[in-house]
């Protein structure tokens, strides 16, 4: 044992979710950013916040896993869906389905917390490939922009298992 847990298993996290530091954001997109929490390189596995300053469209794309939400912020929807996740919301993705995150225009800012297994696929509108994200594309991420930012490349190393 190493404190409260096997020699073996991998050490806890235990950080403010939302950071005062505002270079902790990875941006995304335009007026898009995510936070990682947690980049689990053994499962292939990504905890985040996802948060959104513009209203519109963000993305067309499904996952070969499940995904858990948590919205913390705002609100958004997915095009292919009637309900609207709104602050204090849970949204369970079912493996393989097929939807367009969409932030309404009365939302100025949305933050949910995502809990991914696997891969992000983005599609076109006829379904084709366009993109993909995964652990490691995330941890890519994070390095560059907290170099960039002056955290330095190894700042995203303590959210990585």
């Amino acid at each position: 044992m190493k404190g409260s847990t096997h020699v073996l298993a991998s050490p806890e996290i235990a950080v403010v979710a939302i950071p005062e530091d505002e270079r902790v954001w990875v941006p995304q997109a335009p007026d898009v950013w995510f936070r990682p929490l947690m980049l689990n390189t053994r499962q292939g596995q990504w905890c985040n916040l996802l948060r959104v300053r513009k209203s519109g469209v963000l993305s067309r794309h499904l996952h070969p896993n499940p995904v858990h939400g948590f919205v913390l912020k705002g609100k958004w929807f997915y095009r292919e869906h009637k309900w609207v996740a709104t602050e204090g919301s849970y949204v369970f993705e079912p493996p393989g389905e097929i939807h367009t995150l969409v932030v309404p225009e009365d939302t100025s800012e949305m933050i949910t917390f995502f809990n991914i297994q696997g891969s992000m696929v983005y599609l076109d509108e006829q379904n084709k490939h366009v993109g993909y994200e995964d652990v490691f594309t995330k941890i890519d991420m994070c390095r560059a922009h907290y170099e960039a930012s002056g955290l330095g490349r190894d700042y995203v190393d303590q959210f990585v298992r």
